[in-house]
């Protein structure tokens, strides 16, 4: 028998701990499904998420340190993130747009040495404020925009036995990393930093957080997507 479904105590316990974390996967799709496209539909979440978490219970070693909620919820979201970049439904424009909107932030703030504001973007565009809107709004419907779209694998919080000789460094890289990306959302403007910590640290939606800052659900999808084009930009040395 597989050693880490031994742990379990055999296939049946690993089929409870499917049947008892199967709201999660819904919980997962439906946090997801806020940010997506309409064409994306929630059983596809949530059948690819089901994957996702057969997979955790049948690889999962508790001897790792992590809890099978945390290792779980991770392998859930990858598999889900995973059927969908599949689909690439992303119109080629908007991968070059969002690529254009961090170049442009980052040669800015570099000139100035401070934040940007977006009509500044515009200008520099040769657009004007409203058409600058609208490929922040495409950036962020056309495709899954989060923290992972820094590069940050949240794998990290695993260890792989066949990278284990290496593991030291890897710790070591992960911390700078992490703790770059931490000095550098605290450096975001302070609506920006706001919506990115509504959004993912007390998992509010675009709507919910709109209501909090008295803005339309669209203007918060406009900042999140600044914000992170933003941190993007500003992380590029990590990239």
């Amino acid at each position: 028998m597989n050693s880490k479904l031994a742990a379990y105590g055999g296939v049946d316990q690993m089929q409870q701990m499917v049947e008892r974390h199967a709201p999660l996967v819904k919980r997962i799709a439906y946090h997801l499904l806020a940010r997506l496209p309409a064409s994306v539909q929630a059983d596809d979440l949530i059948q690819a998420g089901m994957i996702g978490l057969l997979e955790a219970a049948k690889n999962f070693d508790g001897s790792k340190g992590a809890s099978f909620e945390t290792f779980a919820g991770i392998r859930i979201r990858g598999a889900m993130l995973d059927d969908i970049r599949r689909g690439d439904w992303t119109p080629r424009s908007v991968h070059r747009n969002a690529r254009l909107i961090a170049d442009t932030i980052a040669e800015l703030e570099a000139q100035l040495g401070r934040d940007v504001r977006d009509f500044e973007v515009a200008e520099k565009l040769a657009i004007s404020l409203d058409e600058y809107h609208h490929m922040l709004s495409d950036v962020s419907s056309g495709r899954i925009i989060g923290i992972e779209d820094l590069g940050i694998s949240e794998d990290v919080l695993v260890t792989a036995d066949d990278v284990e000789h290496d593991q030291l460094y890897q710790e070591q890289a992960n911390e700078a990393f992490n703790s770059a990306l931490v000095k550098h959302i605290s450096s975001l403007p302070e609506r920006e930093a706001l919506v990115l910590s509504l959004y993912y640290n007390d998992e509010l939606n675009l709507k919910e957080i709109g209501a909090v800052l008295d803005v339309s659900e669209s203007r918060v999808s406009q900042i999140h997507s600044q914000a992170l084009v933003r941190l993007k930009a500003r992380m590029q040395a990590w990239l």
